[in-house]
């Protein structure tokens, strides 16, 4: 077991944490008619994010007019795909066609550095 390994299992909750490795940037672009709706569901998934144990940090943002992004970090790929196959994904793909103007963009990120 390395340092991180260590600072992480037994001590994040108190001190600090080691960086995450893994994250997701998903690109949104709502119908013009379902942006209220498109931010309504960003903020209602809040809750989901916040059961998942491997999602370190979860934010949704708006972009710009109509775009909207969500970004979240891991410390495993198991937990970036356990996300990626949890409810919020899950609903999400289940009102793409309906919220939005094109299908989601998701891109799997390598993290090389952080500030925290």
């Amino acid at each position: 077991m390395n340092v991180c390994d260590w600072v992480d299992k037994f001590w994040k909750a108190y001190f600090f944490r080691c960086m995450a490795k893994f994250a997701l940037y998903a690109h949104l672009k709502a119908k013009p008619e379902k942006r209220a709706e498109v931010e309504a569901f960003l903020k209602s998934a809040l809750p989901l994010a916040q059961q998942e144990k491997q999602t370190i940090t979860w934010y949704a943002f708006a972009e710009d007019e109509g775009s909207y992004g969500v970004f979240d970090t891991f410390d495993t790929e198991a937990g970036r795909q356990a996300h990626l196959d949890g409810p919020i994904a899950k609903a999400l793909m289940s009102k793409a066609s309906e919220l939005l103007a094109e299908p989601p963009q998701i891109h799997k990120i390598t993290l090389l550095a952080d500030k925290h």
